[in-house]
């Protein structure tokens, strides 16, 4: 059998160099969407989600549920969408990344401890790319999650809460 050479590598080195290629727009974002399903984002972001009804009209836009820590306050999953008022429709796909790897927000608070950003800290360069693509092209829903409230403030809209052992 005759080995096949492009540029002095083999036939299979050129497959496999082919195969990494980046991926076609479309692509990219299935991607983006198929991440954001296993990450589960609708658990948290979608209204609903938290109580096991979630609303497919307002996919990702916000919780209307939020989580209580102990000494920190209680934190409603924010909207998701590119919406550019409520969502994340002004930020750039490098804020996207790195408040999903980092934690911190363009404005530089960081996000609530009960978001995984430690964990999806661990995602490729192309992946969290493909994540952040796929959340600016899903459609935009104007729709504000509650505000935070500090420890010492009461919160205005349904929470979970963690509870310390005594």
């Amino acid at each position: 059998m005759r080995s096949f050479m492009v540029a002095g590598a083999s036939a299979a080195a050129f497959l496999l160099i082919a195969l990494a290629a980046p991926a076609s727009a479309d692509e990219h974002v299935k991607r983006g969407e198929y991440l954001a399903a296993i990450m589960d984002c609708t658990g948290c972001h979608t209204p609903g989600a938290l109580t096991g009804q979630p609303d497919p009209q307002r996919f990702l836009a916000g919780s209307t549920v939020g989580f209580q820590i102990p000494g920190l306050g209680t934190f409603y999953p924010p909207n998701l969408t590119p919406d550019t008022k409520t969502g994340l429709g002004n930020w750039s796909e490098t804020d996207i990344i790195r408040a999903v790897r980092t934690g911190v927000r363009p404005d530089g608070r960081v996000l609530a401890p009960v978001m995984p950003y430690h964990s999806y800290g661990k995602l490729t360069d192309a992946d969290a790319q493909a994540l952040a693509a796929y959340l600016k092209t899903i459609t935009p829903v104007q729709h504000a999650a509650p505000v935070l409230a500090g420890p010492s403030e009461a919160p205005t809209a349904p929470f979970l809460a963690v509870t310390m052992p005594k």
